[in-house]
């Protein structure tokens, strides 16, 4: 199982989980900027393109993280070459990490026949021009990766609203760590409930786009209140969370947790979708976090409303390509 983060937000994704330590896992980094690579925390960092970019970063040109990621295709490619399922993480609407995963998506996905889950974040809304480029990005990946996991900065006000705006941008990177390593564990290391790559398989293999919502309680009702907070609190605008494909819940808890609990938290995300979802689960122990519960919901196969809005910023985008590459 491989992790790749691209660009400045895919490789502090990485960099997240490194220092909280992953079991079962390859960490791999690569960017065109050299010196945001080099305090990158990773088992493996690539700097890509280096004869393109000089590892000076992209600028923002998503085609030029393209013609990078071309550049240095085969040393990422051997890197996660034997890994079952490959993580892309990115954050969409820039120039590195949009272009790579594009790219990396497909090769990976043709070279290894891995199961491939991309897990991005995508940009405010004000912001027009990334906001843009995300879309497009965002709709290439849908096609080549078997589901793509989306967290909407717009969103982010749901669970991080009345926190400083620097701790409000790294929740996001927060949650996809979450993901990546307590699906990775509960997969390839011994858990309360493990979940197998059979299971993972069968609600993520071609299933598009996915939502993700987190919820964390403590006390005598924790695991009820921190499941129905996962379901409220989806971090991508879903037209209609019923018509979902599949659901995976994964539970964090203390050692004092219970199985009863657990098998409390499945049935409550069974009651909230439709009888032929299939739902799969699973369960960790977490010392530390003794008293409490941290339940995660990803619904698969969703249909979201994200760039669905007027698209103003067209001929910005259309201007800067012109300007940088010539006429498109």
């Amino acid at each position: 199982m491989s992790v790749v983060g691209a660009g400045g937000a895919g490789s502090n994704i990485v960099s997240w989980i490194k220092t909280k330590g992953i079991t079962g896992g390859k960490l791999i980094a690569i960017n065109t900027d050299a010196a945001h690579l080099g305090i990158t925390k990773a088992d493996r960092r690539i700097l890509i393109g280096p004869k393109l970019t000089n590892g000076r970063g992209c600028g923002g040109y998503a085609e030029k993280g393209m013609q990078a990621t071309r550049e240095s295709l085969s040393e990422v490619i051997k890197e996660v070459h034997g890994s079952n399922i490959v993580f892309l993480c990115a954050g969409l609407g820039g120039g590195t990490g949009t272009g790579a995963v594009q790219i990396l998506a497909d090769e990976i996905k043709r070279a290894t026949g891995a199961l491939v889950v991309g897990v991005v974040t995508l940009p405010f809304a004000v912001e027009r021009y990334r906001y843009t480029m995300a879309k497009e990005a965002l709709a290439n990946l849908q096609r080549s990766c078997d589901t793509v996991v989306a967290i909407d900065n717009n969103r982010l006000t749901r669970v991080a609203g009345n926190l400083p705006l620097q701790q409000a941008l790294g929740v996001a990177n927060e949650l996809v760590g979450q993901f990546i390593k307590g699906t990775t564990e509960t997969i390839t290391t011994a858990s309360l409930i493990n979940i197998d790559f059979a299971d993972l398989t069968a609600i993520m293999e071609g299933r598009g786009l996915a939502a993700i919502g987190v919820g964390y309680n403590d006390g005598i009702d924790r695991i009820e209140q921190s499941t129905r907070m996962a379901l409220d609190t989806q971090l991508l605008d879903v037209k209609d969370m019923s018509m979902a494909h599949g659901a995976l819940v994964h539970v964090t808890g203390g050692d004092d947790i219970t199985l009863e609990e657990v098998t409390r938290a499945g049935e409550l995300v069974t009651r909230s979708l439709p009888k032929d979802v299939r739902i799969v689960w699973g369960a960790r122990v977490d010392p530390t976090m003794k008293g409490k519960a941290r339940v995660m919901v990803v619904l698969t196969g969703v249909e979201s409303t994200f760039g669905e809005v007027k698209e103003v910023a067209a001929p910005i985008v259309a201007e800067k390509r012109r300007r940088y590459f010539g006429v498109f």
